[in-house]
């Protein structure tokens, strides 16, 4: 899931890795390029076939996540609408959101006028 991800990605860049490898999912491809589009990560390579499918993933040592809150897990999760979506940190962070059109920032979905569930915010 892309908690693991996240999370996988945040403990690499204390370590001072450079890439990272983990499982192919199609959840964890549409966060980690939302994460490309927004300079987080350098690139992402999917290899492998099928069941056995591993997401490569180059880390950008300019520009580190910071910080991250998770707004939604299994347990619990939150929902939002396109209206009630704000800035994260003035504008140097990112809220991603899961929505009919697929995952997006919030900024892309308040454009698009569609709401969704709230997955995380990062900065």
């Amino acid at each position: 899931m892309y908690i693991d991800l996240l999370i996988k990605l945040k403990n690499s860049q204390a370590a001072e890795k450079s890439t990272v490898k983990t499982r192919y999912t199609k959840m964890d491809n549409a966060v980690a390029d939302v994460l490309v589009r927004f300079g987080f990560l350098k690139k992402v390579e999917v290899k492998g076939k099928s069941v056995k499918k591993v997401m490569e993933m180059e880390l950008d040592p300019h520009r580190p996540i910071r910080g991250l809150k998770l707004l939604s897990k299994p347990s619990l999760r939150r929902y939002a609408g396109y209206d009630e979506f704000r800035r994260v940190k003035s504008g140097h962070g990112i809220l991603v959101v899961s929505t009919s059109k697929g995952i997006m920032t919030g900024t892309d979905a308040r454009r698009e006028k569609v709401g969704g569930q709230l997955l995380f915010e990062l900065w």
